[in-house]
């Protein structure tokens, strides 16, 4: 991990002009810029997200390479998406700034709106609000602690309509590969359609996935691919077929995007439109439903759903409804409108929402619980915390019992170092039953117990290394991890938040 990566204060230029081949025209038309969007240069971004660290690289927001998604930090706290594009992209950076200006008009409390860009030499980047609660995909097909609820379902696919409904009223009917990547989640829990898929540009990837089973006929139809009777026979068998395709996106193209979502709100699987036709003509439609919504949702409501989902997904796009009455439709079987989003989704709110704030690596792995990487990064970073730690013993301590609790601290590094977690534990115990204090074999003891399932231990140790550094991020860092393993999330997280601070402060 490079010093740089976990580096929070940030160098923010008074004054600054970004270089777009030094075009005099571009530079006249900023000041036609929407209100609340700018140019940043890349130097800001740079520092924004700690030189492009690969520890910020975010994967919630839905974008795979050659084009990343980075999380970044401006100053006061404000935290942001920024996307950057490979260099192949965007060739023409007038082209690339007219996008940008006319999708940073299209603000909505719908959208993870678009706030910024960057054009600078072969540089191209987009800077949108940062989404800290991950994605529909995450909660919806990977999730670990509670399924999504069935009002949370509902609440999910009008809020999308909404986005795509205002979206097309300004003029933005399009919208690129609408997927479940797409839908993040805001502080508040609310989902928001990325405004990403909103850019125009033949070279930033295809419009649709490759995966024929999910793209739209007519997408199909219009590309140069030559699609053979088995080869359409094979994508209606819901094969994952992947060939190369330059069709052309449509409005009605979207809907029928918005179709398939649908489906996988009512399946929590990613299921093939054709296969799931084929179950609703068949009225086996409670077939498609998700196991964990059994006994939560009316058969009415589940109908109303499976029929909307099946009116978008119809073959020719002239007999697919249009996003307004996707809108209408949905209204009416909104439940639970009354309790927020953050307690339908069972994630943490207001200062607790701790995606809110840049981790540092250590902090990073602690959150997800990721012990392997604690004892690498432990390893890594040896003992140079315990300087200033008033250990030098008087000559008069220079025992034989002195210089055994060394060689045990020294043999305890060693079982450390090889993964030997029992005999480490025996090394350190030893140690810290002497007279010398060490912040880092409380840490390293801690990680042991954690390793072997003993979580109130490894909490007492990380408590002790505060009581030794109080102000050492990674004693909190561990206690957040331990209290994790407790099951006692809320003070878990506050613990984070008191580590992050004081990273902060420490490189203020």
């Amino acid at each position: 991990m490079g010093a740089g990566c976990s580096k929070l204060s940030l160098w923010w230029p008074s004054n600054f002009k970004s270089n777009l081949h030094g075009s005099s025209d571009l530079e006249n038309e900023k000041a036609a810029l929407p209100a609340g969007f700018r140019e940043y240069s890349l130097d800001q971004l740079r520092a924004a997200t700690s030189g492009f660290c690969t520890d910020n690289v975010v994967s919630e927001h839905g974008e795979k390479a050659p084009n990343v998604v980075y999380r970044g930090k401006l100053d006061e706290d404000r935290f942001i998406a920024v996307k950057r594009f490979n260099r192949s992209a965007w060739p023409d950076p007038r082209q690339f700034l007219e996008e940008a200006r006319a999708v940073g008009q299209l603000r909505s409390e719908r959208l993870a709106n678009l706030i910024g860009c960057c054009c600078e030499g072969n540089e191209r980047l987009l800077v949108a609000e940062f989404m800290p609660n991950e994605t529909l995909s995450k909660h919806l097909f990977h999730w670990e602690n509670q399924h999504m609820k069935w009002a949370m379902r509902l609440r999910v696919a009008l809020y999308l309509a909404q986005a795509l409904d205002h979206c097309s009223s300004r003029g933005k009917a399009l919208y690129h590969d609408l997927n479940a990547y797409r839908i993040l989640f805001d502080q508040e829990g609310n989902p928001r359609l990325s405004s990403y898929g909103l850019m125009k540009n033949s070279r930033d990837g295809k419009s649709y996935s490759t995966n024929l089973a999910f793209t739209p006929p007519e997408y199909l139809r219009t590309g140069n691919t030559v699609l053979t009777d088995k080869v359409l026979e094979l994508m209606y068998n819901g094969n994952c077929l992947h060939l190369p395709m330059a069709g052309r996106v449509i409005p009605e193209s979207v809907v029928y995007s918005f179709g398939t979502l649908l489906l996988d709100l009512l399946s929590g699987k990613h299921i093939p439109p054709t296969h799931a036709l084929d179950l609703i003509g068949g009225k086996n439609f409670l077939m498609l439903m998700d196991s964990c919504l059994e006994g939560h949702f009316s058969n009415n409501d589940g109908t109303e759903l499976v029929r909307l989902a099946s009116r978008c997904l119809q073959y020719e796009p002239r007999e697919r409804p249009n996003v307004k009455s996707l809108v209408t439709a949905l209204t009416p079987i909104q439940k639970e409108t009354e309790v927020p989003s953050h307690v339908l989704m069972g994630i943490p709110h207001g200062t607790l929402s701790l995606k809110q704030k840049i981790l540092t690596p250590l902090g990073e792995a602690c959150s997800r619980m990721d012990l392997t990487a604690i004892h690498e990064m432990l390893e890594k970073n040896g003992y140079k915390d315990d300087e200033g730690i008033a250990n030098e013993p008087s000559f008069q301590m220079w025992t034989d019992q002195i210089q055994e609790t060394l060689n045990s601290k020294k043999r305890g590094d060693t079982a450390f170092r090889a993964k030997e977690f029992e005999t480490a534990i025996e090394c350190y115990t030893h140690f810290i039953g002497g007279m010398m204090v060490s912040p880092t074999v409380f840490a390293r003891r801690c990680l042991c117990y954690m390793l072997f399932d003993m979580p109130q231990e490894a909490l007492g140790d990380a408590m002790q290394a505060q009581v030794i550094s109080p102000a050492w991020p990674t004693a909190f860092y561990l206690q957040a991890a331990a209290l994790f393993s407790l099951g006692m999330d809320k003070d878990a997280l506050e613990t984070l938040k008191d580590g992050t601070d004081l990273e902060a402060r420490k490189h203020s």
